[in-house]
């Protein structure tokens, strides 16, 4: 955000960005129910959790919400898979770049093996598992998912040696009904499903976002509500029409954002009918 914006609306920073501070995120009580499941459960216990929406229905958010929260407990180690797309070679590469373990991929047993020496040694020091994120996990193939089952389990699936939680669109609970991935599906946990957000929901995140931001008073209430009517559930379209209101009201130097703008930036431009020519006599 440039020093105009944040001069003209005095604004610490820019409300409607995915990159705004955690202390910023509108955390619905779904959400907050989700992460204390996560840090008061599974990172005690292991196992699988799974976040699963439409786009623009807040899965990303959670997760970055749930890794920074993680990150603050002492003594727990926390890895981002960002390449869920990798075969096997390339997924146990990434595994132990995460986790410190020096593999050789072409060695597979060697990898599973060290691996779990190091989540187990991980467990006997802190009494908790470490941690796996993956977003887009619906992109990861099958048998990455069924190698990762396998790995993350213990004395004949007993013992959880990792809490992992995906976070994928409406294809992941799908593909977790494949025959292949029934074993993997039915060790999930915990469940987040992001849906489409109510008009007393949208309006909570667009007030929390301009107030936690700085400026309570940057649109007019009417603006919000319109905003809310328009964004048909979904937080992603709701901050990118924001978001274009307030570039335009910069530019104008406007000192709010009000419907008069919303109608002068999104209302559909008037046709002019043309004239029929007059019939000749």
């Amino acid at each position: 955000m440039n020093t105009k914006l944040l001069a003209l609306y005095g604004l610490k920073w820019h409300p409607f960005t995915t990159e705004v501070p955690t202390e910023a995120i509108h955390v619905p009580a779904r959400l907050e129910h989700f992460c204390w499941r996560i840090e008061q459960g599974l990172i005690g216990e292991g196992g699988f959790a799974m976040i699963h929406g439409d786009p623009g229905t807040g899965k990303s958010v959670a997760l970055r919400l749930l890794a920074e929260r993680l990150a603050r407990l002492p003594d727990l180690t926390v890895g981002a898979i960002t390449h869920p797309q990798s075969n096997l070679a390339d997924f146990y590469r990434e595994m132990g770049d995460l986790f410190g373990v020096p593999l050789r991929p072409h060695n597979r047993w060697g990898g599973f093996k060290a691996l779990r020496e190091a989540w187990f040694a991980h467990l006997e020091s802190t009494r908790r598992r470490p941690v796996l994120l993956i977003d887009e996990a619906q992109e990861m193939s099958p048998a990455v998912l069924s190698e990762l089952r396998l790995m993350a389990s213990a004395k004949f699936d007993s013992q959880s040696l990792l809490c992992v939680v995906l976070a994928g669109d409406a294809r992941l609970p799908e593909k977790l009904r494949r025959e292949e991935l029934i074993p993997l599906g039915s060790r999930i946990r915990t469940r987040l499903a992001t849906e489409a957000a109510s008009r007393e929901e949208l309006l909570a995140c667009l007030q929390h976002l301009t107030s936690a931001a700085g400026n309570a008073s940057l649109m007019s209430a009417a603006l919000m509500h319109t905003l809310c009517d328009h964004a048909v559930g979904n937080y992603r379209i709701l901050t990118t029409m924001a978001a274009e209101l307030l570039a335009v009201a910069a530019h104008r130097d406007l000192p709010q954002l009000d419907e008069k703008l919303y109608l002068d930036v999104f209302a559909p431009p008037e046709t002019v009918a043309p004239r029929r020519a007059s019939a000749r006599r």
